[in-house]
């Protein structure tokens, strides 16, 4: 089981994480910056909302919290590690960042470290272009099978599948997006092995996705093009609600909502 040393090492990766993806995206801005609010959960831990609304990001939210105490008896059943004991330590950050033209990809990218009677790290990364394009969908997955194959061959087609399996609308018949990685559960009996895989996880995102918003910045895009973006996210949101994990676990253990629903886009349309 880790101990504190390893609870500190995570809490403050995640916060300089957030600091370092809330430069990088500033950077795309001319005035807009991150508005921060900090806030506390009654059952034991908080967290920093980092939210930003520019020419360029329309929506962008970079999170991070460190929550613990203990599950009610309607979740703990749901959660490893939960059998004996209903209490937990979790932290993690979470970023969400809708922008405002339509051929910049919307992107999702969590990592998380979870203490119950267990302990694992999940996390991912997956993209949501509203016009999908085959260089931007081949680059996003080969930056992040490179960094899996850096610690285990296996882990690009596992952990693409599972995001293929998770990251789709089963109303809908359709996946959210064009895909990226998912994992869950991850516990490989190092714990410095593992926590630093989703560090990689973290700084390869932080290389992706600018290149694929330099790509686009200066594609101009027309009215139609901002009705198929509305109603992308509106199956984003469709998704957010009715099946995510996090939005659950967030809500189920007194999170903060505003932090929580921090993904859902400013304006969206809805319709097939």
């Amino acid at each position: 089981m880790i101990d504190n040393t390893h609870k500190a090492q995570a809490s403050a990766w995640f916060s300089d994480l957030q600091d370092t993806l809330i430069t990088i995206l500033e950077d795309f801005e001319e005035t807009a910056r991150f508005q921060r609010k900090t806030w506390e959960r009654p059952g034991g831990g908080g967290g920093t909302m980092a939210l930003l609304t520019g020419e360029m990001f329309e929506k962008a939210g970079v999170n991070v919290s460190t929550v613990f105490g203990e599950f009610s008896e309607e979740f703990r059943a749901q959660i490893p590690g939960c059998e004996e004991t209903p209490t937990f330590w979790a932290s993690g950050l979470s970023v969400v960042i809708h922008p405002r033209s339509p051929h910049i990809p919307i992107v999702h990218m969590n990592t998380r470290v979870i203490v119950t009677g267990k302990q694992w790290i999940g996390g991912g990364a997956d993209l949501t272009p509203c016009f999908p394009i085959d260089q931007d969908t081949q680059d996003f997955h080969a930056a992040f099978q490179e960094t899996c194959d850096t610690f285990d061959p296996t882990y690009y087609e596992i952990f693409k599948k599972a995001a293929d399996d998770y990251f789709y609308l089963p109303h809908r018949g359709e996946p959210r997006g064009v895909g990226g990685i998912f994992y869950d559960y991850l516990n490989s009996g190092c714990w410095e092995t593992d926590f630093t895989f989703t560090q990689a996880v973290g700084r390869t995102f932080a290389e992706i996705y600018p290149e694929l918003v330099r790509r686009h910045l200066a594609t101009p895009w027309t009215e139609e093009d901002r009705k198929v973006q509305l109603k992308k996210r509106g199956r984003y949101v469709e998704f957010n609600l009715l099946y995510d994990r996090g939005t659950l676990f967030g809500l189920k253990t007194g999170g903060n909502v505003e932090a929580i629903l921090m993904s859902l886009p400013p304006v969206v349309e809805w319709g097939n």
